[in-house]
């Protein structure tokens, strides 16, 4: 399948791993203000018609992973932050909220290899991520309070369920922000490495996911999404279907005779 046509930001595809890199870093990457909502957003539908892809590596050019929103913009009241109240909301519906409702349901798994500042909304796309490779250079901050502002995509909903509640309010109360070695200590990464060794490591990580039998791999992250949402009884019921469909694709016998053969 050919790769979508991206405007500020880079796609490649090898060995089965996806990369995406947000390429506007004279603007240190800011989701706003810039093609990148929609790129993003690209390449999530596209992740999920392609059939060749089992891994997906979302990182920044640059200095910054994603300074999150123009602060600029905010300044002037224009752009993504012009308009009444109705406006301003239906905007940020129609615009960057779009992100996590996108990544959401991507099917495979997202590798975030931060290698530097994730600032306000881009905080929030790496904690969308399903895992977290971070950069020693790397910064983390949910910072909207500092702007008079709320965290309005969705950040507020994915950093408690990823560090828990307690912690989680800390951090988006006081805005202050953490280097990578706290944000692995606060379970935020997990694994902090040099600079030079970032993409590496995330590309071992996702080669190692992407060896793995790709059907399974699909059903494996939805059974562990909806794992977070469903009750026990129903969702033993959902994991004995996958596991039908998964006895029955040829994928499961070849990697059974594999093992068998080592």
């Amino acid at each position: 399948m050919n790769l979508p046509q991206l405007t500020d930001a880079l796609l490649s595809l090898e060995q089965r791993v996806a990369t995406l890199t947000l390429n506007r870093h004279d603007v240190r990457n800011a989701l706003t203000g810039t093609a990148l909502i929609e790129d993003i957003i690209a390449v999530a539908e596209w992740v999920n018609r392609c059939d060749e892809v089992s891994v997906l590596i979302i990182t920044g050019a640059g200095s910054a992973f994603s300074s999150g929103g123009n602060v600029k913009d905010m300044a002037e009241r224009g752009g993504d932050f012009a308009g009444d109240v109705a406006e301003v909301a239906t905007r940020y519906r129609r615009g960057i909220q779009r992100i996590p409702l996108a990544l959401q349901q991507v099917e495979v798994p997202i590798i975030a290899a931060v290698n530097g500042p994730a600032v306000g909304a881009g905080f929030d796309l790496a904690n969308m991520a399903d895992i977290r490779i971070a950069s020693e250079k790397a910064k983390f901050g949910e910072t909207f309070l500092n702007l008079g502002i709320i965290p309005g995509d969705g950040g507020a909903w994915f950093m408690q369920r990823l560090i828990g509640y307690q912690r989680a309010f800390e951090l988006t109360l006081s805005g202050r922000i953490v280097g990578a070695a706290e944000a692995k200590e606060l379970g935020i990464v997990l694994e902090v490495v040099a600079p030079d060794q970032l993409m590496a490591r995330a590309g071992e990580l996702a080669a190692r996911f992407a060896a793995q039998p790709p059907k399974a791999v699909r059903l494996t992250k939805r059974l562990m999404k909806m794992a977070q949402r469903m009750e026990l009884k129903d969702f033993l019921d959902l994991s004995a279907a996958f596991q039908g469909m998964c006895h029955n694709e040829a994928e499961h016998l070849e990697a059974v005779r594999k093992m068998l053969e080592g």
